[in-house]
């Protein structure tokens, strides 16, 4: 089960994040042959999948026992990767109903980490680690420093066959954004 700290969220005591434009170039954009460690075993290339996939990208999920870096809450749209995480799996199965042949995660965070990530939630499909940067930097992906670390933040895309199809940025409440890739994957089927 998760811990409560991470899941339980006052979004109404959170700032809200803004449209900076800083995804705006991702729509249309080939996904570059980027080889990603994958928390289910060995690399994944996100450019080579057919069908449609979606990967959500966060800043970083909490560790029962760890403290968040200091002034987390401050920072727009950085708290909420647990829920968010949660509710992808828990629309996973409705999200493959409407079309998604693929369904990944992705942070900076380590593969030890997101592998610990996916046992600690039960996720049913595989987080990706970008600690190298190699998909953030070759996309220009919208990202913040925290702590001297560089940190994804919070999107959502739609990959169809290699091409992004769709963009969901900035994102908030995050616990909602799996309810809204469904509804875009159902409106717009393949």
């Amino acid at each position: 089960m998760a811990d409560q700290t991470f899941t339980t969220v006052d979004w109404t005591k959170l700032p809200v994040p803004e449209d900076d434009g800083a995804a705006r170039h991702l729509v249309g954009a080939r996904v570059p042959d980027v080889a990603l460690p994958s928390s289910a075993g060995g690399d994944l290339e996100l450019a080579k999948l057919a069908g449609r996939t979606v990967l959500f990208a966060y800043p970083m999920t909490g560790t029962p026992g760890v403290a968040l870096p200091d002034g987390w809450d401050a920072i727009p749209g950085a708290r909420g990767c647990t829920p968010h995480a949660c509710a992808f799996r828990d629309l996973h199965a409705d999200l493959g109903a409407a079309g998604a042949a693929h369904v990944f995660g992705i942070s900076t965070q380590t593969l030890a980490e997101q592998q610990a990530t996916v046992a600690r939630l039960h996720l049913p499909f595989p987080l990706l680690s970008d600690v190298a940067l190699a998909l953030a930097n070759a996309l220009k992906m919208p990202a913040m420093q925290v702590d001297g670390k560089t940190m994804l933040r919070r999107l959502a895309l739609i990959i169809d066959a290699g091409v992004i199809a769709h963009v969901f940025y900035p994102i908030f409440p995050p616990d909602r954004n799996a309810g809204d890739v469904l509804a875009w994957l159902e409106d717009n089927p393949r």
